[in-house]
C-alpha cells in the first residue's frame, strides 16, 4: 500500500513538472529559441529530454540550419546531423568527471508547425554513470547550443528509483548550467528478499538431494 502511494506521488510530481514545462514553452517570445531540459537521474545512468522550440521569428533561421541542401525538406540525414550538433554542445559531468552521452532519438515536428511557433524538436539523450558509493553526489549539465539566440530552462525530475534523492538544484543566471546535488542510497531490503528466498530454497533442495544420495550409497 505504501509503495502504491509513493508511486502515485512520484507520478503526480512528474506530471506537474511536465505541465510546468509545457506552460513555459508556450509562453516564450517570438524571437527566442527556447531550450528546455529535463534530467532524470538513476543509480547507474542519467536520462535527458531536451525540447528545442523556436519562436515564430526564429523558425526560418533554425530550419535553414537544419536544411543544408535547401530543398525545403528535412531528410533523415539532416535531422541526424542536427541532433549530433546539439549533442556536441551538451556537457555532463558526474562528481567532476565527464561522462559520455549518447543520442537515443531525435524527433522533428512538421516545418509549418515550427513556423507557427507550435513545434518542438525533441532529443532523448542518456549517459551511463559509473557505480558510485552510497552518499552525496553531484551532476553537472551544461548547454552551449546557439547561445547567441536562445533562452534556457533546466530542471531535475523526481527520481523513479528509491535509491536516488535530489537534495538541491543550482543554476547559473541564464540556466545554461544546472548542478544537481543528489543522494545515493542503498537498495531497499525488500528488493533483495526474493533473491534471498530463491537462494535459500535452492540450498535446501540441494542439501536434501545430497542427503538422499548419501543414504542411497549407505
Amino acid at each position: 500500500m505504501r509503495n502504491s502511494r509513493g508511486s502515485r506521488c512520484v507520478a503526480g510530481l512528474l506530471g506537474l513538472a511536465v505541465i510546468a514545462a509545457v506552460a513555459e514553452v508556450s509562453a516564450h517570445r517570438r524571437d527566442e529559441y527556447l531550450q528546455a531540459a529535463r534530467l532524470a537521474i538513476a543509480p547507474d545512468a542519467v536520462h535527458l529530454e531536451l525540447d528545442l522550440t523556436p519562436g515564430i521569428d526564429m523558425a526560418d533561421a533554425i530550419l535553414a540550419d537544419i536544411d543544408r541542401d535547401r530543398d525545403g525538406a528535412l531528410s533523415l540525414d539532416e535531422r541526424a546531423a542536427y541532433g549530433s550538433l546539439v549533442l556536441g554542445a551538451l556537457t555532463l559531468e558526474a562528481d567532476g568527471t565527464p561522462v559520455q552521452a549518447a543520442l537515443n532519438s531525435v524527433n522533428f515536428p512538421d516545418p509549418e508547425a515550427m513556423r507557427r511557433g507550435e513545434g518542438a524538436i525533441r532529443l532523448q539523450v542518456s549517459a551511463p554513470l559509473p557505480r558510485r558509493s552510497i552518499g552525496p553526489h553531484r551532476l553537472l549539465f551544461r548547454n552551449n547550443h546557439h547561445q547567441d539566440r536562445s533562452v534556457y530552462l533546466a530542471n531535475a525530475l523526481v527520481p523513479a528509483s528509491n535509491e536516488v534523492a535530489i537534495t538541491a538544484q543550482r543554476r547559473d543566471s541564464d540556466q545554461t548550467e544546472l548542478t544537481i546535488e543528489y543522494l545515493l542510497r542503498a537498495a531497499p531490503m525488500q528488493s533483495r528478499a526474493p533473491w534471498l528466498l530463491v537462494s535459500l530454497a535452492a540450498s535446501i533442495v540441494l542439501s536434501a538431494l545430497l542427503m538422499r544420495s548419501f543414504r542411497s550409497l549407505g
